[in-house]
């Protein structure tokens, strides 16, 4: 049985139930408006990565009995595209803490399934890592974007621009 890829996997499912329980703690402080939307936006893309990994689990614990039969899994679920627009200008020191959080939580997500993927013999699973990592690394690149637009802001905000 696949023993190690389903360890990981489960590693995996408690990372992203986290971040999605980061996120939704984010959405709350962040009260009503356009950037609890966004940070829930970011909750609901962290329940999709749990959902899917659950399923995934499954399929691999219930039904594959081969490696091989790991291609012919469905991929997970494409990376949305954030509306990071709806944040309020208030909020900039909320969304710079959240997205540096959520910067080191993608990095550490991309370093486990690096690990785990140089770990397993499967060339499969390999395969299946390597779609985790685009996938975490889509998010990574698009925190650290978002992050460093925000700490402009906030340096302008608190006067530390030097022009």
């Amino acid at each position: 049985m696949l023993k190690e890829e389903l360890s990981a996997i489960k590693q995996a499912i408690m990372n992203e139930v986290e971040g999605f329980e980061f996120y939704r703690m984010a959405a709350k402080q962040a009260g009503e408006g356009g950037s609890r939307d966004a940070f829930m936006e970011l909750a609901n893309e962290e329940k999709k990565h749990i959902e899917y990994l659950e399923a995934l689990f499954i399929k691999i614990k219930d039904g594959i009995e081969d490696e091989k039969e790991m291609a012919f899994m469905e991929g997970p679920p494409s990376p949305e595209i954030y509306k990071w627009d709806k944040l309020d200008k208030d909020m900039t020191s909320l969304a710079m803490s959240v997205f540096s959080i959520g910067i080191q939580m993608e990095k550490d997500s991309v370093d486990f399934y690096i690990k785990a993927k140089e770990e397993t013999e499967l060339e499969e699973a390999r395969k299946l890592y390597d779609m985790l990592i685009k996938w975490e690394r889509v998010h990574l690149e698009q925190f650290t974007e978002q992050y460093n637009m925000y700490k402009e802001d906030w340096w302008a905000d608190q006067g530390f621009a030097p022009f």
